[in-house]
């Protein structure tokens, strides 16, 4: 008797979804409906979200500003800080001399670099609305594609 072949295969959404470096200003539209809110959205949807470890802290700067300059109130900021919980970002350390030599070889902050560095080691996208952040991703992982 023949063996029979028995293939299962699980459906499309539990594919590998493909790695994307996602910085602060890209979640921060999405999580506090900016204008850019749409896009950031579609770009974040359907990849493994990656950023580096220091994205808890910006993300809270980020809701405090929003907070102090009365863009959004109390409840909005903290309903904003627990849709981000709710995110699956994987969380990446980073590593100091590497960071330090991109931020110094494209005028980055520290900050800025640790983005671009994560990206640069995992061969992944990086999405940013920051114009600098953008522009040094595109001189060293080259232009993946045109934003609006």
């Amino acid at each position: 008797m023949a063996a029979t072949l028995i293939v299962a295969q699980p459906p499309a959404t539990y594919a590998a979804r493909q790695p994307l470096v996602v910085d602060a200003s890209v979640i921060a539209a999405a999580l506090f409906g900016e204008d850019q809110h749409e896009l950031a959205v579609s770009w974040m949807r359907g990849h493994a979200l990656t950023a580096p470890q220091l994205v808890d802290y910006e993300i809270a700067n980020i809701a405090l500003s929003k907070l102090k300059r009365k863009q959004v109130d109390f409840d909005a900021s903290a309903q904003a800080l627990a849709v981000y919980a709710g995110l699956d970002i994987t969380r990446m350390p980073t590593a100091v001399d590497g960071v330090y030599a991109l931020a110094t070889q494209y005028q980055l902050t520290a900050y800025d670099a640790a983005y671009l560095w994560l990206a640069a080691q995992l061969k992944a996208p990086l999405v940013t609305f920051d114009r600098r952040l953008g522009e040094a991703a595109q001189a060293c992982l080259g232009a993946l594609g045109a934003t609006s």
